[in-house]
């Protein structure tokens, strides 16, 4: 426990459970709603905010928060109304995006070391005012999500039956893509543009593999993000690696764990039907 006689290691730890927490909950309905791809396409569109903040001097988070959520907007309406297939939307969006990102960076005078932060991610940068921002941002999500937790729930299983029962469905899906998009951006200090959308995939496909109902599946994502969190940490301090990395290779090794050893897999329960 040495590595928590530093206050800058004790920030990290606190925001990588806050993120943990956050994004294994989220996870949850990414992976019901089939949405892995659309938090790869946000996660990835956050470079084209970030570099209109550095670009236009002003907090890079909050314009990677407006530029992600209209990326993810706009993802839902061209798939949408425009009869396009999310994918292919996603594929266009998240290119541009980056293309963006890439030509305002050019733009910018100087050297950007903060790019690179947001980039790979640097938890140990993490200050108390990002933590406020973190907590924030995690309890009004995590708020929103038990509030509409059924809602949620009916809506990625039986789309036209919850629109047929008076549940806003085009509102909670818009919704759910804004949910993703802050995520990805209050993710993207810890973990970096390039895995933020991990954990928002990993945590709960864990879950689906351990778990007979969806509270199951939640509790395992949380605990598993939670689990990946700290000692993705603890071993990024031992063993002199990025911590982002490691938080996500933690989560994806539990993956594998929970594939190999999945009851749904007949791997511990053979010939039963309780886990289909």
């Amino acid at each position: 426990m040495d590595f928590l006689a530093y206050e800058f290691m004790q920030r990290a730890l606190v925001a990588g459970i806050l993120a943990g927490i956050l994004c294994s909950a989220v996870s949850l309905f990414v992976v019901l709603q089939r949405m892995a791809f659309v938090g790869v396409g946000v996660s990835h569109s956050a470079l084209g905010g970030i570099a209109i903040g550095v670009l236009m001097t002003v907090n890079p988070v909050l314009s990677a928060a407006v530029f992600c959520t209209l990326v993810a907007w706009a993802i839902g309406l061209v798939s949408k109304k425009g009869k396009l297939s999310e994918d292919t939307v996603i594929g266009v969006l998240f290119s541009a995006s980056m293309a963006l990102g890439i030509a305002l960076i050019s733009l910018a005078p100087g050297y950007q070391p903060e790019l690179f932060g947001f980039l790979f991610g640097n938890i140990l940068a993490v200050t108390r005012t990002d933590l406020v921002v973190l907590a924030i941002a995690s309890t009004v999500i995590i708020l929103f999500l038990a509030l509409f937790f059924k809602e949620l729930l009916f809506m990625c299983f039986d789309e036209e039956s919850a629109r047929a029962s008076g549940i806003p469905v085009d509102l909670l899906y818009f919704a759910l893509l804004t949910v993703i998009a802050v995520t990805v951006v209050v993710s993207v200090k810890i973990l970096g543009v390039v895995l933020a959308s991990a954990l928002l995939v990993i945590p709960a496909v864990t879950g689906y593999e351990l778990s007979r109902n969806f509270r199951g599946m939640l509790a395992v994502s949380v605990g598993c993000g939670v689990f990946s969190a700290v000692v993705g940490l603890w071993l990024s301090f031992e063993l002199n690696l990025p911590s982002g990395a490691t938080i996500v290779l933690c989560a994806a090794s539990l993956f594998f764990l929970a594939f190999l050893l999945s009851p749904r897999r007949g791997r511990l329960q053979k010939g039963t039907g309780m886990f289909c």
